[in-house]
């Protein structure tokens, strides 16, 4: 079975890795090599992949039983092991007698809940006083690695991502580590630096112990801050390659530094700055910078090594988080101007609306009401969610209410929009399925037609006596299908009752039949009088708080005032409906 890891991605983490690194699928095949395996075996990576290790180095040995039967049993319950390999490789290099001895630890690969192939770490212990040092740096980098992939990038947020980065690296790597971001493109705007100046946010900041407080004052998370062109930021983003300098040059590099920063800086025993650029998809997203005290080693060409593949794990993670966040940007500000446009006085009907999105780890949803004018002063309400989160559900929605704005303009009955709508949605092509509820008061009747398609059901909240009605109406499927089926239902509607309507953000939540959560709407109440915003702070304070999706809710009333006779329609004989 072949890996399904992208091999890009194990190059990127591998290939500059000292110890040697290999790759192999389920039938024990190479699928990688990492250049110092190369180096090791005297053979290029092309020799090695799609051969399995006896037919690349056929006198390999292992010292406590046989390499394949090693690897089947790692392969089949997932342990790693660690063997000593004996025998001869293709190098020139190496002592008089050909044999050499190595020690390879062999880690099963897992995708989908299965075993897809194994990774194989080798290090020569030839020499048995470099094997002792070799080893234990191979063993602490790959430990650190693999430590790295399960607490770094836990969420698709990209400040939390950098926090996990920093607390990560502190106190094990380094004494102190900041994250430098470039701005975010979808966003407030961001002033633009002085030539040469390269202008980052600090997402990140910690420092071990009481250096934690102590480094804030150079910079602490949410300022932007300014790198001259000579710093050793600004280098390591133009050349993309880590670089190492004393800590007061690196805070000398900084545009807006200060004597007493320097100062300050000095008093703290900050010694030295390596700082390794963060990148993904050939595209800089910033810079990690690991700082070390005095009483800590300086850095080695291991720790670089280190670091350098450190920020790439963490590059990937905050790709994903930028590309999520800059799609979750861009739909809450399209459905929030299409939410937020200005509507004219309503003469005859008040009108409160709410919408929240939901919280930073859902993407927005296509959640959307709309109130449109009729004859005979009558409102048009609408109340929808379209299928799917994201830009495309955002625009979505606003195709939905702008075809529906057209169909209100033929003053039809509800259910009579629902089955033109539904019909021109599925002709038009668009893709996204979604619930809608319709509801036309009529303040001459003291009734409200109300129709729904696949959208949850209404609530009437009267205020004498003050009581909520929770009311079934026949629900047709949702718009799009191209199924119709609709039915206007007439529900009883005084002066002063309150149309509530909302999407299902409100009540669904895991682990409970929506039916019940629905339920509970009927506990709602307003005095007589009562404001109708107040009413939708306190639902959403009550109901909203636990919210995983978007929630999107409007309440409308028949405005109070003497009695009016219905307009008699030009050409009629003056008797009203």
């Amino acid at each position: 079975m072949p890996s399904s890891f992208d091999p890009r991605t194990v190059a990127a983490m591998f290939d500059g890795n000292p110890a040697a690194v290999a790759v192999l699928d389920h039938d024990l095949r190479y699928t990688y090599v990492n250049p110092a395996l190369e180096r090791l075996n005297g053979l290029p990576a092309a020799s090695h992949i799609g051969r399995t290790f006896s037919q690349v180095l056929p006198e390999l040995r292992g010292q406590s039983a046989d390499l394949e039967d090693v690897l089947n049993d790692v392969l089949a319950d997932g342990k790693p092991r660690e063997e000593t390999i004996r025998g001869r490789t293709w190098a020139v290099e190496g002592p008089d007698d050909g044999q050499r001895f190595w020690r390879a630890t062999y880690s099963r690969l897992d995708a989908g809940g299965a075993a897809c192939g194994l990774m194989a770490i080798v290090v020569e212990i030839t020499d048995l006083t470099r094997q002792r040092e070799e080893l234990a740096e191979a063993r602490v980098h790959v430990a650190l690695l693999s430590t790295a992939a399960v607490r770094i990038g836990t969420t698709l947020d990209m400040d939390t991502t950098c926090r996990e980065l920093t607390a990560f690296v502190v106190p094990d790597f380094a004494d102190v580590a900041a994250v430098d971001v470039f701005p975010s493109e979808v966003g407030h705007a961001v002033r633009r630096p002085a030539p040469g100046v390269v202008r980052l946010r600090r997402a990140a900041l910690r420092g071990d112990g009481e250096l934690d407080e102590q480094v804030q004052r150079f910079g602490h998370p949410g300022e932007y801050v300014d790198f001259a062109a000579d710093s050793a930021v600004t280098r390591c983003l133009a050349e993309n390659e880590p670089v190492l300098d004393e800590w007061e040059n690196h805070q000398r590099g900084r545009s807006a530094i200060t004597s007493d920063r320097i100062t300050a800086s000095r008093a703290l025993g900050l010694r030295e700055a390596l700082v390794v650029p963060l990148t993904a998809r050939g595209r800089p997203i910033g810079a990690l910078t690991l700082v070390r005290a005095e009483g800590s080693p300086a850095f080695s060409d291991q720790d670089v090594a280190v670091a350098r593949e450190l920020a790439v794990r963490a590059g990937v993670g905050l790709d994903h988080a930028r590309r999520y966040d800059h799609e979750h940007s861009i739909a809450r500000e399209l459905q929030r101007s299409l939410l937020s446009e200005p509507w004219g006085p309503h003469l005859h009907v008040e009108i409160a609306t709410r919408y929240r999105p939901a919280d930073e780890g859902v993407l927005v949803g296509g959640d959307w009401f709309d109130v449109v004018p009729l004859q005979d002063g009558r409102h048009l309400k609408a109340m929808g969610d379209v299928m799917g989160h994201g830009v495309e559900a955002a625009v979505a929605m606003s195709q939905y209410r702008s075809l529906l704005r057209l169909l209100a303009g033929e003053d039809l009955p509800p259910h009579q929009i629902l089955e033109r709508l539904d019909t021109m949605v599925e002709r038009s092509g668009l893709d996204r399925a979604a619930t809608c509820l319709l509801a036309v008061v009529d303040r001459f009747g003291g009734v409200c037609e109300v129709a729904s398609a696949g959208h949850l059901p209404p609530v009437f909240i009267d205020p004498d006596p003050a009581g909520a009605r929770v009311v079934p109406v026949p629900v047709g499927p949702p718009l799009g299908t191209g199924f119709g089926g609709y039915r206007t239902a007439s529900v009883p509607c005084g002066p002063g009752t309150v149309l509530f309507m909302y999407t299902d953000g409100l009540v669904e939540r895991r682990g409970e039949d929506i039916d019940v959560s629905v339920e509970r709407l009927a506990s709602l109440t307003l005095p007589p009088g009562g404001r109708l915003e107040d009413l939708l702070d306190r639902v959403l304070d009550r109901f909203g708080e636990d919210a995983e999706d978007d929630i999107a809710v409007l309440a409308s009333r028949i405005r109070e005032g003497p009695p009016v006779v219905r307009p008699t329609p030009s050409g009629s004989d003056g008797a009203t409906r």
